[in-house]
């Protein structure tokens, strides 16, 4: 499948199924446009036709210009066979049962009071509670044991506001640090919070132990303080900035992100990225809120419009950045053109369910943290393991040939087939489709490839 589009005075031209990626110029962009259904004669008469004042535009030089077309078709970079249909049900069947990462909510509990929070500020529609560090030990030798021959294990440390439960945390880390050894593992941990009680301790830890840290910004203060307050309904901004710098800078400025939620009241979302930039910040996350369609927070069909714009204008600002030697990273234009994500992963997807899953302060086992609450998408627990054995094999059945939506769409091996929570969110079924979100991630892949396309001709323009 191809996809082409325009972009940032960049012709491209995308093959799906081989995830080649093209830039040419214009006349070139419309060879292959009208190459699969009209024969060569017809192409040369039609771009005569366009280009009567182009003295480039010859006949010659278009039936060349076609014979390199039919090559990069031949060479399987272009009008590439779909060959994953068939064996996309597979992938997940052949790691079996291994898991390989948690999410431990260590704290059902939080100390704002976020209007917009998918968590229900914390308590995911249940009770308030801390995890014990048993629950956590447990959990550990769960993913351990059921991790095959896996050495590298994932754990999130995560709420609710994880900090509220630091001193677990903490003893559940060195826990894990006393089993790698003799268990030949090594353990990754992210720790995600919302600030407001980082201390001296909690940066000497996180910047020794956390190979990974997940900061919550929503951006200008205004925005941020609208909110994200206490319980009392003060704002968090002033509170928090200046520990995420005092913690970014102990970190040497690396393994860590700032995430935002945008909604309604700032579909202009760049001006928060930005702002955050300002702040010393360059690694960079902003995603649009989970909320009802009637909630104050939600976003418009008008908003869905101003955020295409928004990741357009993004891109192109990112790259004039990164050409006056001062990048900033977004995560979801983080992309290797040249050599990933494997077939695997751009079929198979995410893993959650299967290879991920989310564990509650009681120790209960759901598919990731927006299942959490749901009790009909309970899996087990660390105890006795997954025993709703039905609902992970429909979770591993969740692939990017899963629905029939997506069986025309271009992006479909790049989101992998979707998240299966936004799915259910807005469908009722983890097999659903989430149109606004599907319609934002194909602008995303748009602006990404036009970003990551433009920084490689510009280290080759640098290396000729």
């Amino acid at each position: 499948m191809v996809h082409q589009y325009k972009l940032n005075g960049c012709n491209i031209v995308l093959d799906s199924c081989s995830g080649g990626v093209h830039v040419v110029d214009e006349v070139a962009y419309d060879v292959i446009a009208l190459w699969p259904d009209h024969t060569a004669e017809e192409i040369v008469k039609t771009l005569l036709e366009k280009y009567p004042d182009r003295p480039d535009v010859t006949e010659a030089e278009l039936r060349e210009c076609i014979a390199d077309v039919e090559a990069l078709v031949r060479s399987g970079q272009l009008h590439t066979p779909d060959t994953f249909a068939d064996i996309a049900g597979t992938f997940k069947e052949r790691s079996g049962d291994v898991v390989k990462a948690l999410c431990l909510h260590v704290a059902h509990s939080c100390n704002l009071n976020c209007s917009y929070c998918f968590a229900s500020q914390g308590k995911y529609h249940g009770d308030r509670a801390l995890m014990s560090f048993e629950v956590g030990k447990q959990a550990l030798d769960f993913l351990i044991a059921h991790s095959g021959d896996r050495t590298n294990l994932e754990v999130d440390f995560f709420g609710g506001e994880p900090l509220m439960n630091w001193q677990v945390v903490k003893d559940l880390v060195a826990y894990a640090r006393t089993r790698e050894e003799p268990c030949r593992k090594h353990f990754r941990f992210t720790l995600t919070t919302n600030g407001m009680l980082i201390d001296q301790d909690v940066i000497d830890f996180a910047n020794r132990e956390m190979d990974n840290v997940v900061l919550s910004l929503d951006g200008r203060k205004e925005i941020h303080d609208a909110l994200r307050v206490d319980y009392a309904g003060n704002g968090s901004y002033d509170r928090i900035v200046p520990r995420f710098q005092e913690l970014v800078k102990a970190r040497g400025g690396t393994r860590y992100y700032m995430r935002g939620t945008f909604t309604h009241r700032n579909p202009d979302f760049t001006k928060d990225l930005f702002h955050m930039a300002d702040l010393g910040f360059t690694e960079l996350s902003m995603e649009p809120v989970v909320c009802a369609p009637g909630d104050p927070a939600a976003l418009t069909a008008e908003d869905l419009e101003t955020v295409k714009e928004q990741y357009e204008l993004l891109a192109v600002e990112m790259l004039k950045r990164h050409r006056e030697g001062r990048p900033i990273t977004f995560y979801h234009y983080m992309l290797d053109l040249a050599g990933g994500p494997c077939v695997y992963k751009r079929v198979s997807g995410c893993g959650s369910g299967t290879e991920y899953m989310a564990v509650t302060p009681w120790g209960d086992l759901y598919p990731c943290h927006q299942f959490v609450g749901e009790e009909a998408y309970r899996l087990g627990d660390v105890w006795k393991g997954v025993t709703n054995t039905a609902l992970r094999e429909e979770f591993r059945s969740c692939n990017a040939y899963a629905r029939p939506e997506c069986a025309d769409c271009w992006a479909k091996l790049y989101c992998s087939g979707g998240c299966a929570a936004n799915a259910y969110h807005a469908s009722g079924s983890i097999r659903g489709v989430y149109e606004a979100g599907c319609e934002l991630f194909r602008k995303r892949m748009e602006c990404a490839i036009m970003l990551q396309a433009a920084l490689a001709e510009d280290a080759e323009g640098r290396e000729a």
